[in-house]
């Protein structure tokens, strides 16, 4: 797969399904857990059913928000490298910031980084959107 050579669309249907991806597997950990522990709606104050909801809640609040803005960028003209800019760190920031969850362990390095991550990709697009709306 030529990852440069594709059209930014492109680029950012391949970033979307893997953060599709992504929450799709994130709903089975919460599922797991619930059927481990016979939770049946909730979290049911249960530790590992509280962590595989929040990391599907917190992935639920911003893997929107990133997929809208990956097809914003590629409509108002970003090109297919702008789009790997934010679709690469957005991704890793979602997936370290999940495995960071899993723990339990307050605020760790995971979460931390994670969000540095999803937010500074979050702020790149809001960069891009915003420059391209200044200038058309």
């Amino acid at each position: 797969m030529d990852f440069m050579g594709m059209p930014p669309q492109q680029a950012a249907g391949f970033w979307a399904g893997l953060l599709i991806i992504l929450m799709i597997v994130l709903a089975f950990r919460v599922v797991g857990a619930r059927r481990k522990h016979r939770v049946l709606f909730g979290d049911g104050g249960i530790q590992p059913v509280v962590l595989a909801t929040r990391a599907f809640g917190n992935a639920a609040e911003y893997v929107p928000l990133g997929i809208g803005a990956m097809i914003l960028m590629s409509l108002v003209g970003a090109g297919t490298l702008e789009i790997h800019l934010f679709g690469a760190p957005f991704l890793l920031g979602r997936l370290v910031h999940g495995f960071g969850l899993r723990f339990g362990k307050g605020p760790g390095a995971g979460r931390l980084i994670g969000m540095i991550l999803t937010l500074t990709a979050l702020g790149y697009a809001a960069f891009l959107l915003l420059f391209a709306a200044a200038i058309v």
